[in-house]
């Protein structure tokens, strides 16, 4: 009967540590294998915006500052739909109304109120992204005055995506492939593969501040991650 054998290798991957294990056991045990980690990136060009605007308004009583936020944000919807942003692109994502107290003169005194504050967030998704400048512009004139951010985003990340599974996969075999050259086995079938959650690009954000005067926004490009487990099989047990 052989003796079974395991060695474990931790070595620095494209992200980070890639386990790496060699099995052989006897005629009872599981099949000799390797395990590896793949990994693959592609590259793609947004081709959706997401900005997130809103207006805020303060007055003395809750109806003044309700009705001069629904009049500004109404404002803000038709140069929108002027603009050419279909109704189903804009969704609200923020209504609140909140009290505004005055500072306090004592630590332990009474919380007054001054007035109330109104907040209206929609989220837009523009998909003719050298529009979004424009938009900005636009919105800001017509009285948003809170920017939560500007975003893209690939509205089908698929191809780009399994661009980067087939990156994952050959780099995981390049790999198995170091490891049963160098140990004198031959490399099998592959025996399973498990991917873990692909990474998606972060969005970017920009201040309000850089959205006035038709501001320049370059949408660049957007990298996508896969990682992948691989387990290969081990045809040959000539281990020593």
């Amino acid at each position: 009967m052989l003796k079974s054998y395991v060695i474990s290798l931790l070595l620095s991957g494209l992200v980070g540590l890639v386990p790496v294990t060699w099995a052989a056991a006897d005629d009872n045990a599981s099949t000799p294998a390797i395990t590896v980690v793949g990994s693959g990136k592609a590259s793609a060009q947004p081709d959706q915006g997401r900005v997130s605007v809103g207006v805020v308004t303060q007055r003395q009583t809750a109806a003044d500052a309700m009705s001069e936020n629904n009049t500004a944000m109404r404002k803000v919807f038709k140069r929108l739909a002027a603009l050419g942003i279909a109704a189903k692109d804009i969704q609200t994502t923020n209504l609140t109304l909140n009290p505004v107290y005055a500072r306090r003169d004592k630590p332990r005194s009474q919380p007054k109120i001054i007035g109330y504050e109104v907040t209206n967030q929609v989220r837009i998704i523009v998909r003719d992204l050298s529009k979004i400048g424009s938009i900005l512009d636009a919105v800001v004139r017509e009285g948003a005055n809170r920017l939560n951010g500007v975003s893209f985003a690939v509205a089908n990340p698929t191809d780009v995506l399994d661009k980067a599974r087939a990156k994952a996969i050959q780099d995981a075999r390049r790999k198995a492939e170091i490891y049963t050259n160098t140990a004198g086995v031959k490399l099998g079938a592959i025996l399973a593969i498990q991917e873990v959650q692909p990474h998606l690009p972060r969005p970017q954000q920009f201040r309000l501040a850089q959205a006035a005067e038709s501001a320049p926004i370059a949408p660049g490009q957007m990298d996508f991650s896969v990682n992948i487990t691989v387990i290969y099989r081990i045809d040959s047990r000539d281990i020593k």
